[in-house]
């Protein structure tokens, strides 16, 4: 009965935060176990009682702080020195951008909103199709998640009670091996399309692109490389790059106002506001979850019907395909990390990094398919192309994630590699 409330719930366009929590209290109530009501707070404290989750809003503070201080526009330039002249220069370029904006924001929708802004219009005017370069840059937010630094591997970490900085570290091979195949799609349609064949900058250019790029590029450094070497902890590299895009964005580059500082720091407290009442929430929905005993009964229909840990992580993805369509990505994780697991590494013997990259890489999928989709309607919006030609011209960048998500669930070892 609780199933039927929480689905009648979801798909009445109720806020997934109280579908979670009105579930909860609906199965307290029809247990009879009113004891359950006295734990109801704690276990809602419990959730986010983490100083791992500390780095989420920081990372989202950094994120605000670059765009804000003009760190992103400088990231683009430095993009151009290094792939600017190919065919279809610009769609390298906004590729490479993203991917030195993952490893910064650690949030795909904050990614492509501002990934958005500042790179459609620009392929717009050289003669791209809208369309595509909405999709490339929506596809860009999905190396979000696996590039450090990661919203949803900081999440990961905590359920699953593994060391963040390592879950960070099990993303770089990953990340570079779906970036690689992004690339291998923009060359390919490339060629099908006739795009204009870019422009190498100048001299002149490469060397002020250079110098203006290297404090913008000092961001990811202080993030992977603390991380990396063992300075700092994962919240501790989010504090630091904050800090660090306040003072560039203020004193090098002049873009950043502290005027501004207030509007900032509204924004990242409300988008961060909602991820931990989100992550609170479905920790209460999977405490009755374990009541429920659900783990214990899908291991018992999952081992009956393989024993292959590839053939496994394959139905996690198909099944997480689904999940990631009407649920967004954090409550998804937080659903269903404690019921698959345990299966993966008690029946299986699946490493939790491999298992948690490979999960995470399939929920953020959900941002880019309808029929929620918040990534597809973020670029729509802003773009003014309609959400379902982006979607049309996003098939082989999502083909492209699929091959590498067959590739992590096959080989393991590509996920552990630097650990």
């Amino acid at each position: 009965m609780t199933l039927v409330i929480f689905s009648v719930l979801l798909f009445s366009a109720v806020p997934i935060a109280l579908v979670l929590a009105l579930s909860a209290l609906w199965y307290i109530a029809v247990s009879g176990n009113a004891v359950l009501f006295d734990s109801y707070a704690q276990q809602l404290f419990g959730a986010v009682e983490s100083y791992g989750l500390l780095a989420i809003p920081l990372f989202m503070l950094a994120g605000e702080l670059m765009n804000e201080g003009g760190l992103t526009s400088r990231l683009v330039n430095l993009a151009r020195i290094l792939v600017g002249g190919f065919r279809g220069g610009l769609a390298y370029i906004n590729l490479v951008a993203n991917m030195m904006m993952a490893a910064i924001m650690g949030s795909a929708a904050s990614q492509i909103a501002i990934m958005s802004r500042a790179m459609v219009p620009a392929m717009e005017k050289e003669g791209y199709d809208k369309s595509y370069a909405a999709a490339i840059t929506a596809a860009g937010g999905l190396l979000s998640p696996i590039i450090p630094p990661s919203m949803l591997f900081v999440l990961f970490g905590v359920l699953a009670q593994v060391p963040i900085a390592e879950m960070f570290i099990a993303g770089i091979v990953p990340g570079l091996i779906m970036a690689l195949l992004f690339f291998v799609a923009i060359s390919l349609m490339g060629l099908v399309h006739s795009y204009p064949r870019g422009e190498w900058p100048t001299r002149q250019q490469a060397r002020q692109y250079l110098l203006a790029g290297i404090p913008a590029g000092l961001i990811p450094l202080i993030i992977i490389g603390g991380i990396l070497a063992g300075l700092a902890t994962p919240t501790e590299s989010a504090a630091l790059a904050s800090l660090g895009a306040l003072l560039i964005g203020k004193y090098v580059y002049r873009d950043l106002q502290y005027s501004r500082l207030f509007d900032i720091l509204k924004r990242t407290a409300f988008n961060s506001g909602m991820v931990i009442m989100l992550i609170a929430v479905a920790g209460v929905f999977g405490w009755v979850i374990v009541f429920e005993e659900i783990p214990q009964n899908a291991a018992v229909w999952i081992a009956a019907q393989t024993a292959d840990p590839f053939i496994f992580l394959l139905m996690v993805v198909g099944i997480l395909l689904l999940v990631g369509m009407v649920i967004d990505g954090i409550a998804a994780l937080i659903l269903v990390v404690p019921i698959l697991l345990p299966i993966a590494q008690q029946q299986y013997g699946i490493s939790p990094y491999q298992f948690g990259v490979v999960v995470c890489l399939t929920l953020v999928l959900g941002l880019l398919t309808p029929p929620v989709g918040a990534g597809l309607f973020i670029a729509s919006s802003m773009t003014g192309e309609p959400p379902m030609r982006i979607f049309r011209a996003l098939w082989p960048f999502l083909i492209a994630t699929l091959l590498t998500l067959v590739l992590l669930s096959w080989k393991g070892e590509l996920v552990t590699l630097l650990l």
